[in-house]
Parts: C-alpha cells; structure tokens; sequence
C-alpha cells in the first residue's frame, strides 16, 4: 500500500513499526516468563509454554503486516502444504542474509510449530530481543574453542549437556528446532576460505542437530529442509525494511529422518557420526543442486 513511498522513508516506517511491534508483545512474553518462575508446576507450565508460542505467533503475524503494509515483494513458495501445527519437527535451510529468518518466520508462521533457535550465549544480552528469546526457552549455548578445552578437559562435552536439557523443555509442547547447518551467512569469501566443495553454499555443520536428534530421536521424527533464493542477490537488513527486495523463492522440503539416525551418540559412536555426517553432506549436495536450478529459472532482474 505505502510502496510509492521513497525508499528511505519506507525503511524508517517499516523499522518503527518492528520495534513498535515487538515492544507491544514483548511484555506478555516477560509476564508469562515470571509466572512459569514462580509457579514451577508441570501442567501449568505445558500451558504457559503454549500461551507463549502463541504470543509469539502473534508477533510474527504483526511484522506480516507492516511487511504487507510497506513491501511489494513478490513470493514464490511451494511445499508448505505437508508441514502441521501440530507436530515436532528438525528444521534448517541455507543461511544468505538476516532476512533468512524474517522470510522463514513470515512464510511459516502458524503453518508448523514456532521455531526455536539454538544461540550463542552472547545473544542474551541483546536489547529486549535477548530476553524475549529467554522467556521463549530458547537455549543459549556457549561455545568452546579447542585451545580452551585442552586447558579445560572438564568442559568437554558442555554442549551436549545444554542440548539434552534445552529439550527436555520442548517434550510437551509441538516445536520446530531450527539449525542453519552452515553456522553463519553465505559470503563468497567464506567459501574460498574453507574451500567448500558446494557452489553456493558453506560446509554443513552436523553436530548441532546430532546433538538434538541423540535427545529427541524418540519424537523428531520428520526433517523439513528449506531452500531459499534471492534473485537479485543477498539483501541486507535495511534493504529488505526498505522494499528493495523484489522476489523471494523458497522451497520447502519434508522428509522422514533415517530411523538409524535417532537417539543415538553422536558424540561418542564414531562409526554413527560419520554415517550422520555423510547423509547431511547428501542433503547438501541436492540443495546446492537445487540451488543452481533456481537461479536458472529465477535471474536477477534486468537492469536498465
């Protein structure tokens, strides 16, 4: 409605309304959060959980309507149609831009269980958003490098601990545990660096979901991989705020994880790691198959 806005503008109002948005809801989420502090009872808290799920969905469902209120993008998407509310599900998808996850949030919400992100400690100290992903149960993980843990042995295997306990949290309630493989954005020169041997995509990281699967085999039973396309290239932030981002493409996939793959030890069952290992380099080799499809079919637009 407001796209004949100048660019600039349409930024600055896009990014008012997100924080407006978010500073609405996120009182809701820090009431929730003190009752399930004081009221530690089980049945009480799987409603408490549910209550803030759907806070949350709210919220999402907000950000859709300032992005339909100051953007024209154009979405192409197929596949949501086999996702649930409902269900438990082990999500993740190709990591380009921060606008990965406002594209995921907006094209899925209420169509599978809010997602949960796995995140770095540091995470939490970020304004209003760090205690909202608290109150949400988002785990908070903190990472180790090897030089600390050969000074540090009694560290090992911290991660491994904070992923069981993290989903113990998500048993009663449907939950989507979303993980981008890659660990971090897309850049061609994070590609050259670690000589990735995928054309538009980095080396897949399997531990983290290894870790969820060891400790939710019983219920993850379904992996839903995304693909997403930018025609015109990786957008940053500010230029999605600011309607530049002409088309999104996103392909959604659901597909039965391997029962061999579930509630095993990832950590210390080497012949089961490297068998996990080499079926999430499967799954990578047909997303960057899939990948150069789509920019096959879907170019950038033509310059004037």
């Amino acid at each position: 409605m407001l796209s004949f806005l100048p660019a600039p503008l349409r930024g600055t109002l896009a990014a008012l309304l997100l924080i407006a948005n978010t500073l609405i809801w996120c009182w809701f989420l820090f009431l929730i959060a003190l009752i399930k502090l004081c009221v530690p009872v089980k049945t009480m808290r799987k409603a408490l959980n549910q209550l803030s799920n759907w806070v949350a969905e709210a919220w999402i469902a907000g950000n859709s309507g300032w992005m339909w209120l100051t953007q024209k993008t154009a979405w192409n998407l197929n596949g949501r149609e086999q996702l649930k509310h409902d269900g438990w599900y082990l999500v993740t998808s190709n990591h380009q831009s921060w606008v990965d996850i406002i594209v995921l949030q907006h094209t899925l919400n209420r169509r599978m269980p809010f997602f949960k992100f796995f995140l770095k400690q540091e995470l939490i100290w970020v304004p209003v958003i760090g205690l909202c992903w608290w109150a949400l149960d988002f785990p908070f993980m903190k990472r180790y490098s090897k030089a600390y843990l050969a000074r540090h042995p009694e560290k090992q295997g911290q991660d491994t601990l904070t992923t069981r306990q993290a989903c113990e949290k998500f048993r009663d309630v449907p939950v989507a545990i979303f993980n981008f493989l890659e660990g971090t954005r897309f850049t061609q020169a994070k590609h050259d660096e670690q000589g990735s041997p995928f054309r538009y995509l980095l080396k897949p990281k399997a531990g983290g979901i290894g870790f969820v699967l060891d400790a939710m085999g019983d219920q993850l039973k379904s992996l839903v991989h995304i693909t997403i396309h930018y025609p015109d290239g990786n957008p940053s932030f500010w230029d999605f705020l600011c309607g530049k981002v002409r088309q999104v493409v996103v392909r959604y996939h659901r597909q039965d994880i391997p029962q061999q793959f579930l509630g095993n030890d990832y950590n210390n069952d080497e012949a089961h790691r490297l068998a996990f290992q080499q079926w999430v380099n499967q799954l990578w080799q047909a997303k960057d198959q899939e990948l150069e499809r789509l920019h096959r079919e879907y170019p950038p637009a033509a310059k004037n």
